[in-house]
């Protein structure tokens, strides 16, 4: 692989978890369709997709803060060794505990109650635990680097990440408003939930094979 596909690899990783958030009904798209049918308005879909992000990208950069703070303490194996740890014992408690807590608003919920529902849903699926295999390479390495130095791929990530799922709840969310409806979802879908919690398993695992 060459220097230049080595260094862009990451970034298309940190795009496309951005797309499989966007794609999840569970982290946006269905509340934002439900509140546009519920007061048949375009708008109100398009107006739901700001908190939704907001609330994912705030999740996602608390847990980013964490990991640059003890990046600048730990050494890069030993971070890598505590992120496995991490995903892998999220991935187990998601999968036994994940679905049985109470339901924090409802369908109809105002826009105040998106944000603070976006922002427990990203904490609660591991959002921006998932980023972490990728941000090592990119935020640590053999050196001690400074604060400012890991920052700026940090913030680089997650603009990145925030926009290709606004992108791709925007997507979706106008195309079911519109044309598809939601009646597809009673037919069948894929258990996204459960291939992420696959997910946060494998990366776990590769990083301690690293």
């Amino acid at each position: 692989m060459s220097d230049a596909s080595a260094e862009l690899w990451p970034w298309i990783v940190i795009a496309g978890l951005g797309v499989y958030h966007g794609v999840n009904p569970a982290m946006g798209w269905l509340f934002a369709v439900a509140l546009g049918l519920h007061r048949g308005s375009q708008r109100v879909v398009a107006l739901s997709l700001v908190p939704i992000a907001l609330g994912h990208l705030g999740a996602v950069a608390a847990v980013v803060a964490v990991f640059l703070l003890l990046g600048q303490v730990v050494d890069r194996t030993l971070l890598a060794r505590l992120a496995a740890c991490v995903l892998i014992g999220w991935a187990l408690w998601h999968a036994l505990r994940g679905h049985r807590g109470p339901t924090l608003v409802g369908m109809r919920t105002g826009m105040l109650g998106l944000l603070a529902w976006s922002f427990v849903m990203a904490g609660a699926h591991g959002a921006g635990l998932m980023l972490i295999p990728v941000l090592l390479p990119l935020c640590t390495g053999p050196l001690p680097q400074a604060a400012g130095v890991s920052v700026l791929p940090a913030l680089g990530a997650l603009g990145v990440h925030t926009a290709a799922m606004l992108a791709t709840i925007a997507a979706i969310s106008l195309a079911v408003y519109h044309w598809i409806g939601v009646d597809f979802l009673r037919r069948g879908w894929i258990n996204l939930d459960l291939v992420w919690t696959g997910a946060l398993v494998g990366c776990g695992l590769l990083l301690f094979a690293a």
